[in-house]
């Protein structure tokens, strides 16, 4: 639990700790040609990123569970530091192969910055708090959309692409003071049962399920290897789920998906994850490769997303102090099926404007149903299993985007231009319709059969 707590000065260290790993993949994105040209090793340019990612996804309910065990400042920390410590060996990098393995440390700490701030906020503000909050949190995310590139760009060409991860330390030493001075947990110290088999299991079959799905992606089609890795993940998860429901201190309580809440939230954030990673992949490939735009429109054409997600955001913590979590959330999920239709018009003389336009109602809709789970998600449970809850949301979001980005390119053209691109990203467009439909279906499960709003804690 929390004791004396300076709101403001939690806010910004917060807000520190999220702007790092918002700005992380956008501002390394930026830069990887420079660094592929000073290193070499082109064969491992998809490698840099999908590390990171594969140990944020598998770090990330550790570090929830972790937290609910020890306290938030102490996980929070160590997170930090791990995340550092990554960050400065990665500006060392003196080989691909290097960047690689210090990217996977990278990638272990964000998993604490990605999930730790969340519970946090659960716990230091009150539900009408936590909506305005998760809204200034969200603004972070869409500064960082917009300056990710431009700074990125500013470093790789004006000092030395190094510096993208130097700059990491400045900012996530301030975190932590600003955090220790200004948080005060009230935390019973006490002997506590790690879940290391649980923690193992979950972490082997986790890898060998993203792992496959990564070249699942790059070869189009099952291999012996990769049905290995398939049946590894599978036999794996099937091993955890048996240590889960054995173990004292389980490392993912299987309890929570008995929340209705919370299994409507995380079914939900799956596919709101699935969308959007398309979104954000598959719409500068239709510019640049449909109506035969340069790399600049399609960051002009995505701008608008990072503009209203947090506008989004706001209005759906100003809307949340006056009715339900489940018009909110039904309300910003159709906003965001109108979106995706949208997108289902988009064709070869699209213009730019039109395509901001329907970014801009993505990104809205985005900020109010993203807001309104991860406040639902901070409400649905007590404070000892919220840590938990908070990384299994953000497992489920995370999966969603793992498993988007690998089945959403099946539809893929090999040609990667012209009428079979187009023809092929319609279908992807008319499946994020689906999605965001299927999505609207299980935000009605948050009503009760007499009409009335799922309790919350």
């Amino acid at each position: 639990m929390v004791g004396e707590t300076k709101k403001n000065s939690v806010i910004a260290a917060l807000m520190i700790a999220t702007f790092l790993t918002a700005i992380e993949g956008t501002i390394v994105s930026t830069a990887m040609p420079k660094i592929v040209e000073d290193l070499g090793g082109s064969q491992l340019y998809t490698w840099v990123i999908s590390v990171y990612l594969l140990t944020t996804v598998i770090s990330t309910p550790i570090f929830g569970k972790l937290a609910d065990l020890y306290g938030r400042k102490i996980m929070f920390t160590i997170g930090v530091v791990i995340f550092l410590f990554g960050s400065t060996l990665s500006g060392l990098s003196q080989t691909m192969g290097q960047l690689v393995v210090f990217r996977l440390i990278q990638g272990i700490g964000a998993g604490a910055l990605t999930t730790i701030p969340f519970t946090i906020i659960g716990d230091a503000f009150s539900f009408e708090q936590r909506a305005k909050v998760q809204g200034l949190m969200s603004s972070v995310w869409g500064i960082s959309g917009i300056i990710g590139p431009l700074a990125g760009g500013f470093i790789v060409d004006s000092i030395s692409w190094h510096w993208i991860f130097f700059m990491n330390l400045p900012f996530g030493i301030a975190s932590l003071i600003l955090l220790w001075v200004s948080l005060h947990e009230q935390f019973e110290k006490k002997k506590q049962t790690i879940d290391y088999a649980g923690i193992v299991t979950f972490a082997i079959s986790m890898t060998a399920f993203l792992y496959a799905l990564t070249v699942f992606k790059e070869e189009k089609h099952v291999t012996a290897s990769i049905l290995s890795l398939f049946i590894i993940a599978i036999v794996g998860i099937g091993l955890f789920i048996r240590i889960e429901l054995k173990g004292k201190e389980p490392m993912l309580p299987l309890s929570l998906f008995t929340n209705r809440l919370l299994l409507i939230s995380n079914l939900a954030g799956f596919l709101l994850g699935f969308i959007l990673v398309a979104v954000t992949f598959y719409i500068p490939l239709w510019v640049q490769g449909v109506t035969n735009l340069n790399a600049t429109y399609s960051g002009i054409a995505m701008l608008p997303m990072s503009i209203t997600w947090p506008f989004g955001a706001v209005f759906s913590g100003k809307w949340l102090a006056k009715t339900s979590i489940g018009k909110v959330v039904f309300t910003g999920i159709s906003i965001l099926l109108i979106g995706c239709i949208g997108l289902i018009f988009f064709h070869t003389h699209t213009t730019v404007p039109w395509m901001m336009f329907v970014n801009a109602v993505i990104g809205f809709g985005f900020g109010i149903a993203m807001t309104t789970f991860t406040v639902a998600v901070q409400s649905a449970v007590d404070w000892t299993l919220r840590g938990a809850a908070m990384g299994s949301n953000n497992l489920m979001r995370n999966l969603g985007q793992a498993i988007g980005i690998a089945v959403s390119g099946l539809w893929l053209s090999d040609e990667l231009s012209g009428p079979a691109l187009e023809t092929s990203l319609h279908t992807v467009f008319i499946l994020l319709s689906v999605l965001a439909l299927c999505s609207c279906a299980i935000a009605g499960f948050l009503f009760s059969k007499n009409g009335r709003e799922l309790s919350l804690q």
